[in-house]
């Protein structure tokens, strides 16, 4: 079938069987414009919590999908890609959080949003890059353990002043980011503003005019009179900032910033999930008990 068939039927069927096709901002761009909500992780799990749907099409990487079947386990959540998963969750297990908790007894654990749903069930609570620094703030403890993104938690410990110990995970995408580039950017467009993702390492967020989720990124460029802008993060994102500002130019710092597993899901896999409403994501009841109030929290803090 050509793409545009593949559309069509993609619309019939999400008109037949009701489903909420949701796509993170580093989706590939045919798969963003048929999304009926586009965004990060807090609003892609705040649509998820709010929707009327009994279908949800995920289209992004599995922790994801189990995000919004936490929230929603009276739903269908379909995964078109199973295999669409996310190095830096991958670089913590329950079992490791649970070491760490034992060396920190008392510790109040906040997890990124970024991890699976057994690290949250051992979480007190989950943020995003978007509300991290609200999650932190709203903490009254001595100690806070914050995992798995190091960059992100060493930039939330800088703007809260609160001594987080650190999960050392990282992004690869984001670490593979350097300031080299950065300057070599400024150089060549010194009018250009810059604003990166958190999960940058620290001495790119230290080269950067603004500092924001991807969400944020977008806001950011909305509110910018530049031309041209810098942009430190996964550059799937240039398709939507394109999109919504069209006089404008969007710089991103290599042609490898792109999230494989993020690509994963193609408009074909969409329509085969319509077609069968699978592969499912299913949390066991037992975990979701655990993992839910972590990410209620999460989605209630701004």
């Amino acid at each position: 079938m050509a793409d545009e068939e593949i559309r069509a039927e993609i619309e019939r069927l999400r008109q037949e069987t009701g489903a909420l096709i949701l796509a993170h901002n580093y989706q590939r761009p045919e798969v963003q414009d048929l999304a009926e909500y586009v965004g990060d992780s807090l609003g892609l799990a705040r649509q998820a919590a709010a929707t009327g749907a009994e279908v949800i099409i995920f289209c992004g990487v599995h922790f994801m999908a189990e995000t919004a079947n936490i929230l929603c386990p009276d739903k269908i959540t379909v995964l078109p890609e199973p295999e669409a998963g996310c190095p830096l969750a991958d670089t913590i297990t329950a079992a490791g959080l649970r070491a760490l908790k034992a060396e920190h007894p008392g510790a109040v654990v906040v997890t990124y949003v970024n991890s699976s749903a057994e690290v949250k069930a051992e979480s007190d609570y989950c943020c995003t890059s978007g509300n991290a620094v609200s999650v932190v703030n709203s903490i009254d403890a001595p100690e806070i353990i914050f995992a798995p993104d190091r960059n992100l938690g060493r930039y939330v410990a800088d703007l809260t002043g609160k001594r987080l110990i650190l999960w050392d995970g990282c992004c690869p995408i984001h670490e593979r980011i350097s300031a080299e580039q950065i300057r070599a950017l400024k150089k060549a467009h010194p009018a250009a503003p810059v604003v990166v993702h958190p999960e940058c390492r620290k001495e790119v967020v230290e080269l950067a005019d603004a500092v924001a989720s991807t969400s944020g990124i977008f806001e950011y460029a909305a509110r910018s009179e530049a031309e041209e802008l810098i942009v430190g993060t996964e550059l799937g994102m240039y398709h939507r900032l394109k999109k919504l500002n069209p006089g404008k130019e969007f710089l991103f710092p290599s042609a490898n910033t792109l999230c494989p597993n993020m690509k994963l899901i193609t408009l074909p896999k969409v329509l085969r999930a319509l077609q069968t409403l699978e592969p499912r994501v299913v949390v066991s009841a037992d975990m979701r008990e655990k993992a839910l109030a972590a990410v209620d929290r999460m989605v209630a803090i701004g």
